[in-house]
Formats: C-alpha cells, structure tokens, sequence
C-alpha cells in the first residue's frame, strides 16, 4: 500500500474537517488521536474518503505510514498539550521530518519550538489556519512560518485544500520561524476590530433608530451588495434575520449580550503595544469584549447610574444617516486593517520576516474570516507602493478616508450624544486625527516629563535642551 503524503494528529472538529479537505483533494493521510475510539469514528464515518485516509492506532504506525520526509499536521489545543505531544513524537521521527502546528498558536511558543529544533535535523513549521470549521473542511486561508525547504515539501497539499480566490490559491509561506502564527494573530485582532465595529453600528440602529432585528437585516443585506461586501456583513445579516425556532423571535434576541476570547486578539494587543504601533481599534474591541463579560456589573451600573435619555439621540434625516453609518463603518473598518497591516511591518523589521504585505492581503481575500472586497485594494496599494509608511496615506485609501471621514465623525458624535457606546468606532476617528495632524501635543507630555524626571527633550530649533527649573529629583 502507498505511503500517506502527510499524516494529521487531533481528530475534533477542526483537525478532522481539516483532514477531510486534505483526503477529498486526492492526498492520501494518515490520521492519529490520542483516543483509538476518535480515530476508529472518524475513519467509519469518512464515507467515500476512506481510501485517502490511513487510520493509525499507534504513534509508531502513525509515523511509519507517512511518505518521508514526514510532514504532519498537530491539530490539539494550544499550549503545553503541543509541547507534549512533540515529545512524544521525536522518538520515532527522522532528518528531514517536519512537525506543523495548526492551531492558534502564540507565534512566541512557535519561534521557541523553531529554534528548539533547529540542531536537531527535525524542523518545524508554525501555520495559520482561518476560516473556522467550514474553512477547514473546504478550504481555508492559510498562513505558513518555518524554512523555504519544509514549506516546499507540503506546499502541494496545502495549495490543493486552500480557500481558491479567482483560481488563486490563498495560501502562501510569509517567513521563518513564528511568521504564519504572527500574521494570524494580527488577522484575528483586525477580526475583532471588524467585528466590534459592526456590533456598534448594530446598536446605534437598534437602540438610536429603534429598528428590529429583521429591518436592521436589511440594512445589513443591502450594504453587502456596495462596498462593504465581506463575510461578516453577510452573516450579520444571516444572523439578524433567523428566527428562534423556540419562540419565533429573532435569534439574536434570545442571545446573552457575553462575548468571550481566545486569546489571541489579546496577544495582538499586545505585541502592538510592545512594538510601540498604535492599533487602538483592536485594543477597544478587545475591551470591549472584556467589558461584555462583566454582566453583572453592568446591570448593576445600569441601576445606580441610569442611562442618558433616549430623547439625546436624534437625526434630522433617517435615510441619510443610514447611509452615514455605512461609510462610517467602512472609514472605521479602514483604520482597523491600517492598524494590523502597521503592526505586521513592525513585526517584519524586528524579525526579520520581510512579510510579503501584498501577498498577505491576497490570501485573506477567501477563506478567511476577514475576507471582504476591499482587499483587493489592499492588495493594490501595497504593490504599487511596497514601502507606504501606512495603508492611509496610500492614494487610492487616503481618498477614501477623506470621502468618508465626515460620516464617522457624525455618527461618532450623534453616538456619544445619545450615550450609545462606540469605543471601536470613536477609536478610529481618532487614530485618523492623530495621524493626519502634524502639530500634536505630546511637547506638553515631554515637558512634564522633564520637569518630573530630569529627562532632556528635543527642541524645534534644534537646539540642545537645557533643565532650568526641570529636573528637581522627583519621580513621574
């Protein structure tokens, strides 16, 4: 019997649609879970696939029945249980074999893993998947980290399963080491900022324009058909128009308003923070989410602090402002992928990654949960202008935020009148006025700064600074 082109450990739902994708493409795979039972289920239900795939019920036949060098795929949870599991692999695993973390990694575990088997003729490839279940099973957004080599030996089984944009495959290798699981982490924190954004529309249409979930539907199925078309308008859409089947009331209704994370719109947060690369729009959704959780809290602010008066929210002109939402969200979606593609070319200097920017915005245009139309454009930009310092100042989106940056501004403030909550929508406003503005007033901060810590500070004559009354050994 002819050996499996790669084999596939972690059987639950994303590793077995993934392995589904991978046998249903023509790849023969062996598949491997800690528990025989998952493995002997997964196999019984393959159907028609079951001659692509190889069931294994030990590591050792695991291994055996895979083509070398030996690509495999660990689809388990984050964290220690993949550590664990490599160990367990190493024994049996010889030069030239690969092992592949696809789950949500955090790219720092990955780079350590990279250089932990750097010596040792394994190596290691750290790859992003996107596009949740449904994308695993027919095809994701994939993102791939580790050496050229390793990304050749499965670069045609990862092409074949890959989400196809126009008959483009979108998936590529972007770097060494932690690259794929990086651009991830940052796809995810823009996935955030898209989708806190389009949650705080939502409310401004339910609870400023009172509208029910199945009008605001429209809204949304309307939008869908201009340039917001994207895979979150389309399913906010789905959403508010699906019916409890319990109850016949919208769905969304019967939905506890707790969102939870997983941890890596955190971890962009992070390392955007720690990069020193504003990406406010991420941080506030991710706040907002935390904030989300505290429901009892909530309630009970509500009671002791009431709400503004419904009265607060007013437009003179319903459709009009319908339409300033629209381009305010797309002016505020703009910010947020502005925001992730700024960290990703932060990330490259200071890796070393070179991250192919044009490249990335191509394989999130299927696939993935992010994929909208306007990347296209963000492909666009970044190849006639590689070097932009940000997506903003090129031509083609800084016309579009000057075309849209008023509706924003009114529907950020009619929200803050109304005491409607906007933070991911407020923040991008003002990361575009922040940027745009050349005289800023950090010179007070600097100022302050000097005067508490004996710190010198950069003159706009160019002279040197000199502390004066400044730095009288107290501490900021």
């Amino acid at each position: 019997m002819s050996q499996a082109e790669i084999g596939l450990i972690g059987l639950g739902v994303m590793g077995s649609n993934l392995a589904l994708n991978i046998a249903e493409k023509g790849n023969k795979i062996a598949v491997f879970n800690r528990t025989v039972d998952a493995t002997r289920k997964f196999y019984a239900e393959a159907g028609a696939l079951k001659e692509q795939i190889v069931p294994c019920e030990t590591i050792e036949d695991f291994v055996a029945a895979i083509r070398p060098p030996r690509p495999i795929i660990i689809m388990i949870k984050a964290g220690d249980p993949v550590d664990q599991q490599m160990e367990a692999l190493k024994p049996h695993l010889a030069k030239g074999d690969i092992m592949i973390d696809a789950g949500n990694a955090n790219f720092r575990d990955t780079m350590r893993r990279f250089d932990a088997l750097r010596d040792s003729g394994l190596t290691f490839i750290g790859m992003g998947v996107s596009g949740g279940e449904e994308g695993a099973r027919h095809g994701p957004s994939i993102m791939v980290g580790g050496t050229e080599e390793s990304y050749a030996r499965v670069e045609k089984v990862l092409t074949s399963i890959a989400a196809k944009y126009e008959s483009d495959p979108c998936v590529a290798w972007l770097g060494e080491n932690g690259a794929g699981h990086f651009v991830k982490t940052i796809h995810n924190g823009i996935e955030y900022a898209d989708m806190q954004m389009i949650a705080e529309v939502y409310g401004i249409l339910r609870d400023g324009l009172k509208m029910t979930a199945e009008e605001i539907g429209e809204v949304f199925g309307a939008w869908n058909r201009g340039r917001l078309n994207s895979y979150l308008i389309e399913i906010t859409e789905k959403v508010l128009k699906a019916a409890d089947p319990l109850t016949g009331k919208p769905i969304v209704d019967m939905i506890l308003d707790k969102a939870g994370q997983k941890g890596t719109g955190k971890w962009s947060v992070i390392e955007a923070q720690n990069m020193g690369v504003p990406a406010t729009a991420i941080e506030a959704a991710v706040a907002a989410r935390s904030i989300s959780s505290m429901k009892e809290e909530r309630e009970a602010a509500e009671k002791t602090l009431g709400l503004p008066p419904a009265g607060e929210f007013y437009v003179a002109d319903r459709g009009a402002f319908i339409r300033d939402l629209e381009n305010a969200l797309l002016a505020a979606k703009i910010g947020a992928y502005a925001q992730g593609f700024a960290v990703m070319s932060a990330a490259s200097k200071e890796f070393n990654w070179n991250l192919p920017m044009p490249t990335i915005a191509k394989i999130w245009r299927a696939g993935c949960i992010i994929r909208s139309q306007f990347l296209d454009e963000i492909t666009t930009a970044f190849t006639k202008a590689p070097d932009a310092a940000n997506l903003i100042v090129t031509p083609a989106f800084a016309a579009m935020v000057k075309e849209t940056d008023a509706a924003l501004r009114r529907v950020v403030s009619a929200a803050v009148l109304g005491g409607l909550p906007v933070p991911a929508l407020a923040s991008a406003l003002g990361y575009f006025d922040s940027y745009r503005r050349g005289s800023g007033t950090a010179n007070v901060i600097q100022a302050q700064r000097d005067f508490f810590g004996a710190h010198g500070f950069d003159r706009i004559d160019g002279a040197d600074s000199h502390h004066g009354p400044w730095g009288r050994g107290l501490t900021a």
